[in-house]
């Protein structure tokens, strides 16, 4: 069973997540813990939230007060909801929120069931439950959950291989296989920069690029989703990020990677992964075995090139953690030139010899338009965000689609989210 925890302040992002797979008949509340859910099984974000925030003091001052965390049984396992609410409840236990108001969800939008659990960190009293070595603790609560439910042990090469299958473009419908992937993609994994988030889909056979223009006098930006062949090249009608919903679209991504830089800051990720990849550099002779010896720890390893064949960037994809970070930002040993002047077979691009973690048959990103400039500036998270833990809790209000300009002589009508069931 693998586990991903993610600490933010966005209570209604979460609950509103939960309830568009509920309202397309893809999950389902198992248990609630100081939470009131209705007889008729009703879901309410609103509702829930004023649960939520009756458990609170009136006054908290902190911006990781929410806890959204993911269960991920092996596909093998089978497990019934009694026992999948009994796992929920016993994790929250172990973990220490035990005594917190939480809710338990079943997901069945992929190949396999799962559990997503949200949750406050914040105490009667006002005091924040720590997140000190939550990784470590989390690992040990699902060991001993495998052994008490006889599942099947947790394997860090499997990590996303066998949540996600990769994009298949002959299979036909796009829009769905993308939409499949990038929504828990998005939702696990923390990346900083539009160029890490790219590397990430890449693994899918999903492409990702922003897009400006002018449409009549309206200035826009976006995202447009495809799909890429095994050689990384767009295949079929790119796909405007408005078809998927407002939270993969460009301002929500830009406040993803933001709060990602925030998290790998706090839990020290970035060190983790350097640890682990500076010991699987020392020891190789060629990049093969370098890309090798990383998939063995979980790790896998992107390289762009240009047109001219010259390596330009580097990415690895920890799926222990669910980092993706440039090889920049770990050091300059591990950047594109320090990496393609020390091994010979990565400067020029290379067919991969063996499976990478996630069973993806091409060695390289691709750039989709080479006059389109990669985006390369990440987000260090050193500008925290402070403020009310219950002024965040409140519906942010609407924005407009992120990829079409707004039509002047039309004004659209703000959407009151409190009213939502």
């Amino acid at each position: 069973m693998v586990a991903d925890i993610h600490i933010g302040n966005n209570l209604y992002g979460a609950l509103a997540y939960n309830q568009e797979k509920i309202d397309a008949g893809l999950g389902k509340i198992l248990e609630t813990n100081r939470v009131f859910v209705p007889a008729d099984g009703q879901f309410s974000v609103g509702n829930c939230m004023r649960d939520f925030e009756r458990a609170m003091p009136g006054q908290v001052t902190t911006t990781r007060g929410i806890i959204h965390i993911s269960l991920n049984p092996h596909p093998e396992d089978k497990i019934n909801d009694d026992q999948l609410a009994d796992i929920g409840r016993e994790y929250m236990e172990k973990l220490g929120f035990g005594g917190q108001p939480y809710m338990i969800f079943k997901h069945e939008d992929i190949d396999r069931q799962h559990l997503h659990i949200v949750s406050t960190r914040v105490r009667n009293d006002g005091s924040l439950i720590s997140d000190r070595n939550n990784y470590e603790k989390s690992r040990q609560i699902t060991d001993d959950l495998e052994k008490k439910y006889s599942l099947h042990p947790k394997d860090r090469k499997q990590g996303e291989a066998w949540q996600l299958s990769p994009m298949d473009a002959l299979r036909g419908d796009l829009k769905k296989q993308v939409a499949n992937a990038i929504k828990p993609l998005a939702a696990i994994y923390r990346f900083q920069s539009l160029g890490e988030y790219r590397a990430l889909l890449s693994l899918y056979n999903i492409g990702v690029e922003k897009v400006e223009g002018n449409n009549h006098g309206h200035q826009y930006t976006g995202l447009v989703y495809s799909a890429l062949d095994t050689d990384g090249n767009r295949v079929g009608k790119p796909l405007k990020s408005s078809l998927f919903g407002k939270d993969y679209g460009i301002g929500a991504l830009e406040q993803m990677m933001k709060k990602s830089g925030e998290e790998i800051k706090a839990g020290g990720w970035a060190a983790k992964t350097k640890a682990l990849v500076s010991a699987s550099l020392a020891g190789s002779r060629n990049g093969g075995e370098f890309r090798a010896d990383l998939q063995k720890k979980g790790i896998d390893l992107i390289l762009r090139y240009g047109n001219g064949g010259r390596l330009f960037g580097v990415t690895f994809i920890d799926h222990n953690s669910r980092t993706v970070l440039n090889g920049s930002a770990l050091g300059k040993e591990f950047s594109a030139n320090a990496l393609s002047a020390r091994f010979a077979d990565f400067a020029q691009p290379q067919p991969i010899l063996s499976a990478p973690v996630h069973e993806k048959q091409h060695s390289v990103l691709q750039p989709v338009d080479e006059k389109q400039p990669q985006s390369s500036k990440g987000y260090s998270g050193d500008d925290s965000l402070v403020g009310s833990l219950l002024s965040v809790l409140t519906p942010e209000p609407d924005m407009h689609d992120d990829n079409q300009p707004v039509p002047a002589k039309k004004k659209k009508k703000k959407r009151r989210y409190g009213r939502q069931v």
